[in-house]
């Protein structure tokens, strides 16, 4: 099975881009988007109907915000999007699919914590309740992957400029221990198991150019638990896709 990542920054921008094209050359099992910026009534038949693909969407309340979705090939045997928090659901950043028996595919746009101390605060306490979601999940036998946009980068291997962002979020040594933790959980790094290499980034700043200098931060994660570990056969960066100021990732493995 062959599973795509990709935070598209507006779901209806990217379709202007090529992304139905995208889509269907690049042929995955399933696709995972975050920052969709829609709501489903809001997207043309054109990008809610492709062609030998199931679609899932949920949305923000708050309109042209956040927002999830998936493509599948088959059509998935249940869908939530909710974790029972209603501050967390209401921002339409959760898709939980049962993609085959017990495994479960947790599809997340993790908040961003720069705009404030409060905001900071919200995104931690999203990561607990994720976290302690998941397990829960594991500890009634189910297999988890999760994929999405992160908002932190893990190490200093993980960016360009690890020392000029110490105290910035995205690499706060608080939000790095999240990953940490997750890890000792017992999750991993999919992209680690087969790469250890620097300059593996998926997401670059618009505004400085910064992805054609390749002076970027590797913020968007697939993470497995480890009894799906044996199941993988590769993890990686499209870093050649363009269309949004992140690059999709995927990831292939046995199910």
């Amino acid at each position: 099975m062959k599973i795509i990542s990709w935070n598209v920054n507006g779901l209806r921008a990217v379709e202007k881009k090529g992304f139905k094209e995208w889509l269907l050359a690049e042929n995955a099992d399933i696709v995972c988007l975050q920052e969709t910026k829609a709501n489903e009534e809001q997207l043309s038949e054109n990008i809610k109907q492709i062609n030998g693909y199931y679609s899932y969407f949920s949305s923000a309340q708050k309109k042209g915000y956040s927002g999830v979705g998936i493509y599948s090939k088959k059509p998935l045997q249940s869908i939530s999007t909710c974790i029972g928090i209603e501050h967390f659901d209401s921002e339409g950043r959760v898709q939980i699919a049962e993609i085959a028996t017990k495994v479960l595919l947790y599809n997340v746009y993790f908040p961003n914590g720069k705009s404030s101390p409060e905001r900071l605060e919200y995104k931690m306490n999203f990561y607990e309740a994720i976290l302690k979601d998941m397990l829960n999940n594991i500890q009634k036998g189910k297999e988890i992957i999760c994929c999405g946009d992160v908002n932190t980068a893990h190490t200093p291997l993980d960016l360009a400029r690890p020392k000029e962002n110490e105290k910035t979020s995205g690499f706060l040594p608080t939000e790095r221990a999240w990953i940490d933790k997750l890890l000792s959980c017992g999750f991993v790094d999919t992209l680690r198991v087969f790469n250890q290499e620097k300059g593996q980034y998926t997401w670059w700043d618009y505004k400085t150019g910064a992805r054609e200098r390749n002076t970027g931060w590797r913020i968007d994660y697939f993470f497995t638990s480890s009894n799906l570990k044996s199941k993988l056969s590769s993890a990686y960066i499209l870093a050649e896709v363009k269309g949004s100021d992140h690059c999709p990732l995927g990831i292939t493995l046995e199910i």
